[in-house]
């Protein structure tokens, strides 16, 4: 019994996680589209970083929930759907990855940064995080995996092997651990910390100066980038905490075989790595000004069912948010 009321409050919350990790990034895109100011390439890589969001909240938060309920599949359907997960992830960190070489960009070199920073470069940027995240979660479907474990356990030499749907069961621990949290997960996220410290270092330097009469003041300017790369960092301060415990679970599973893991630690670790898909939109909400009126907007049109001057007063937000370089 304790089990199944477990197993119910398991669904139930990866269940609200997913609509608001769903329909808070389709609000991000949305506010994109609606608000030209926000056409700019750091939110190009915000966008890339929604959509795998979204992808986690509509694709992989079911599939978790469909492997609780002991789903007895094929080996290698159960490998793909491990696989989409892995690749989703990695989009996350090399979209992260971009978006601090992108703010680093902006305050080392502003007055060149839009001509070397350009639309069709931060598409290819965008494009290739996703095709090498692609092959990196990829990799278990070209021969790491545990299949040679599955055989041996059910006897099976050849042919298809049913087995009970479970990552560990598919996903090689020395793979996760070795190559995946190794080599892309903890470098790429010691090299944005390292990037952010140098990009606070950078405005730092910029706001102590002192202005004289005849130079234009870039305190607004850098004041601003300070703001957004708080903002931005605090994103990466909770893709970090979000995922390391599970990660730090996995190292634990390679590393230590007869230590036991608490179902509820587990539980708490898939809780917040799920959940961090459902982060990032409240940080924009509460952190970006863009976000905040463009937000504001689309509620005011599409669902407040107001018009007249509270309408012309959401629209004149955009406009004004529009005309203004705050990025």
């Amino acid at each position: 019994m304790d089990s199944v009321v477990s197993l119910a409050v398991y669904i139930v919350i990866e269940v609200l996680i997913a609509l608001v990790s769903v329909l808070g990034n389709i609000l991000v895109i949305w506010a994109v589209i609606v608000n030209h100011a926000l056409r700019d390439t750091t939110f190009f890589f915000i966008v890339s970083l929604a959509v795998a969001d979204i992808a986690v909240g509509a694709l992989v938060i079911p599939l978790a929930i469909t492997i609780s309920i002991g789903l007895k599949t094929e080996f290698y359907s159960c490998l793909m759907g491990a696989c989409v997960v892995l690749i989703l992830t990695q989009s996350s960190i090399l979209a992260l990855l971009a978006i601090a070489v992108d703010r680093y960009l902006r305050v080392k070199i502003p007055t060149s940064y839009r001509s070397v920073v350009t639309a069709r470069r931060a598409a290819m940027a965008i494009t290739g995080c996703w095709v090498l995240s692609f092959i990196i979660g990829m990799v278990p479907m070209f021969g790491w995996n545990n299949i040679n474990n599955a055989r041996e356990s059910h006897n099976i030499s050849n042919g298809e092997i049913i087995i009970t749907c479970q990552f560990e069961t598919v996903i090689s621990m020395e793979y996760m651990v070795y190559f995946n949290f190794f080599v892309w997960v903890l470098p790429p996220l010691f090299l944005m910390l390292i990037v952010y410290l140098e990009v606070f270092n950078l405005i730092q330097k910029q706001l102590s100066k002192k202005v004289s009469s005849t130079s234009k003041d870039p305190h607004k300017y850098y004041g601003k980038e300070l703001k957004i790369a708080k903002s931005l960092a605090l994103i990466l301060l909770l893709f970090a905490l979000s995922w390391l415990p599970l990660h730090t679970l996995n190292c634990i599973t390679l590393f230590c075989r007869t230590c036991e893991k608490p179902m509820i630690i587990t539980y708490i670790a898939i809780f917040l790595s799920h959940g961090n898909s459902a982060m990032n939109p409240i940080v924009y909400a509460f952190r970006i000004e863009k976000f905040q009126t463009t937000f504001l907007y689309i509620w005011k049109k599409y669902f407040c069912c107001k018009t007249g001057r509270a309408l012309e007063r959401a629209s004149t937000i955009v406009i004004e948010s529009a005309s203004k370089n705050i990025l």
